[in-house]
């Protein structure tokens, strides 16, 4: 097999009830003839939907194939002797045409349990918000099962749930156990465990075109759901040109972003890591072994653990994720 270097994969399309057309008219992928494309799966160890390579000499070959046959090399040494052949991320794009149902995950405890699979946390970065665009996370008070029950019996779920102002920068951490929805009009970055598993608390009583309303997990929610209070459900941090800022840290991933008007150099020498980029906006190249690897805005590359030395060329300058492992 050749050696490593910056990989792409296709993007796996998907047709959501809520989804609109944003993936096309912002981030400028041809998601083709669905009729709405709500989101995309950049890169997936999930089972059901396995990232494929796009570009080089690997390409056509499947994650889980490179992660069999390189191991460690790919994910790095503490990586894989946790995760084995799993991916332990997935990365995505969701466009909120509608609000999304309300929803919780399970953390890896439960989730071993019940489906024997990894928890789900996840994080969102707003790419773009429609004026007046909202997203709830979390309670707005103090709860118990008890009185969650109630209010969700009666039909005032939404009395409890705390709803924010979104704009485009935005950034929200949702741990395992959080309480959450997208709200219409938004454009995210999400970067998560590799885990499909949601349970739907809430869905506004909607129906798809045969008139059937979406299941409910209403029983399984119960033990899943965090019912704490916080003070602050949005991630504060000050954005700033040209220098890296940490957004989110977490045993399951740590994010920064890079904002750059100018052309960067990256060293992750000291990193047993991949690696992924999401570029939110702008374009650059990635300079490795005398090669380039051109980035646009809408796309993810992963750097595998071999790669400890890249630059990142730019004219017009770039704002991605950078989200790996510790």
């Amino acid at each position: 097999m050749p050696s490593l270097y910056p990989l792409k994969f296709q993007t796996i399309y998907k047709d959501k009830i809520w989804g609109g057309k944003k993936i096309k008219t912002y981030l400028h992928k041809d998601f083709g003839e669905l009729p709405n494309c709500g989101e995309t799966w950049e890169i997936s160890g999930v089972k059901s939907d396995v990232s494929v390579v796009s570009n080089g000499e690997l390409a056509g070959v499947s994650l889980s194939t490179l992660l069999e046959t390189y191991k460690d090399e790919l994910v790095g040494k503490k990586v894989y002797e946790h995760f084995g052949e799993t991916f332990p991320l997935l990365v995505k794009f969701i466009d909120a045409n509608d609000d999304l149902s309300i929803q919780v995950h399970p953390d890896d405890e439960l989730a071993k349990k019940r489906h024997d699979s990894f928890g789900k946390t996840e994080m969102w970065y707003v790419i773009q918000a429609d004026p007046g665009s909202t997203l709830i996370a979390g309670f707005n008070k103090e709860l118990d099962e008890k009185e969650y029950l109630d209010k969700f019996n009666s039909g005032h779920i939404t009395d409890i749930l705390n709803e924010e102002d979104v704009k485009a920068g935005d950034v929200f951490f949702l741990p395992a156990g959080r309480v959450h929805t997208i709200g219409k009009g938004l454009l995210i970055a999400e970067i998560q465990q590799t885990s499909d598993i949601t349970y739907r608390i809430y869905d506004f009583d909607r129906v798809d075109d045969k008139g059937n309303k979406r299941e409910l997990h209403t029983e399984e929610a119960l033990a899943a759901i965090d019912y704490k209070h916080y003070p602050e459900y949005k991630t504060r941090y000050q954005p700033q040109k040209n220098i890296l800022v940490k957004l989110v840290s977490c045993p399951y991933f740590t994010t920064n972003l890079l904002d750059f008007t100018e052309s960067t150099s990256r060293d992750y020498t000291q990193l047993d890591s991949f690696v992924i980029y999401v570029c939110l906006k702008g374009n650059f190249v990635i300079k490795h072994n005398k090669k380039d690897y051109p980035v646009k805005m809408g796309e993810c590359i992963l750097l595998p653990k071999t790669i400890n030395k890249i630059k990142l060329e730019t004219s017009g300058g770039f704002k991605i994720l950078e989200s790996y492992i510790e």
